[in-house]
């Protein structure tokens, strides 16, 4: 059977691009990823980057409050189980996704818990093969694979994410263990100054960490970083180590000179945030879509999804390297459902 639509991807871009295909009655297929060491270490389990948050306080329709009872009677006890006692904060990362997909499956999505491993575009249908050895035919495609967060790669960072470590100021930083208290920023770009200056409203104070003398970022952002009387700037420095405990998360982090290796420095802190970029996850592409210069799938007509091969939409992260945001990522995922639609209708497939 060759597919409609597959979807390829789990985040808010791919789950709503399900919802909406699956009300047009496209029976889409999602392909969700697979439960892998490898996507693990990545940060490209299924559920995306959102399901590695905490508290989730900017997706509208969720104010803080007692969860427990909706999502008892929303999801599925099997996967509601391995979920913590909620409380009344609202709705964390992991339930919201959750939420989403089973939405999606209500509707009637089909999923698939598997990895796309190649992507043979040269002809219609678009052909597609799995990690585990499955081979798929679609008429259409939408590429909802998102984009993951570089870090340093250090032990400690891996340790303390979500319990204070963090790669998105805009997501978290206005959570309470991250009011008025101190945290780290790591990098120098324009992201950097950005998330610095973004965290300068909740902090005490806010230290940027960079390994150069100077920022690369553009002159108007470095200079508004410097002039914020919250930002303090560590240069020629880089992250030793991310230091807490599990039961309190993040209390600092230690800095070593990059000039004279035997300097080092503890700074007080609750948050750590890497700002050095994100890459989109495109690698199972193999270059068959236009990209931008940062590496992002390149949406190709003005106000839609469409990408550089006919048939083909993307939404979400691997597209948008400006805005990044779980709202966003819908928004886009509906605009990729709604162009598929009309697509296959234009092409005379029903």
């Amino acid at each position: 059977m060759t597919e409609k639509v597959v979807i390829i991807g789990s985040g808010p871009a791919g789950w709503t691009s399900a919802i909406y295909a699956s009300r047009a009655e496209l029976n889409p297929l999602v392909i969700e990823g697979a439960i892998t060491e490898e996507n693990r270490q990545q940060g490209t389990l299924p559920l995306g980057q959102l399901a590695l948050t905490t508290e989730v306080e900017n997706f509208p329709g969720f104010p803080a409050g007692d969860m427990e009872n909706y999502l008892d009677s929303s999801l599925d006890k099997s996967r509601r189980q391995y979920m913590a006692p909620h409380g009344k904060e609202g709705v964390s990362g992991p339930e919201l996704m959750e939420l989403m997909r089973q939405q999606a499956s209500n509707f009637g999505t089909r999923i698939m818990t598997d990895d796309v491993v190649e992507v043979d575009m040269s002809s219609r249908p678009f052909r597609l093969k799995t990690l585990s050895g499955k081979d798929i035919e679609s008429h259409s495609l939408i590429i909802a694979t998102g984009a993951r967060a570089n870090y340093l790669g250090l032990e400690s960072e891996d340790r303390f994410k979500n319990n204070g470590v963090s790669a998105c100021a805009v997501c978290d930083g206005a959570l309470p263990r991250f009011r008025g208290k101190p945290l780290v920023v790591v990098g120098g770009g324009d992201s950097a100054m950005e998330e610095a200056t973004y965290l300068a409203k909740f902090a005490s104070t806010v230290y940027i960490v960079h390994r150069r003398g100077e920022f690369r970022a553009s002159r108007i952002m470095a200079e508004r970083a410097l002039a914020h009387e919250k930002i303090e700037v560590k240069w020629n420095s880089g992250v030793d180590e991310v230091l807490g405990s599990d039961n309190a998360g993040v209390t600092g982090v230690r800095i070593r000179s990059t000039t004279d290796e035997s300097q080092t420095e503890e700074l007080d802190c609750s948050g750590y945030f890497a700002a050095i970029g994100h890459t989109p996850n495109t690698d199972f592409l193999n270059g068959q879509l236009e990209m931008n210069a940062k590496g992002y799938l390149k949406w190709t007509v003005a106000g839609r999804t469409n990408t550089s091969v006919d048939g083909v939409f993307a939404a979400g992260d691997v597209a948008d390297d400006y805005y990044k945001q779980a709202i966003t990522a819908a928004g886009t995922g509906c605009m990729a459902a709604l162009d598929a639609e009309r697509w296959l209708a234009a092409q005379g497939i029903e």
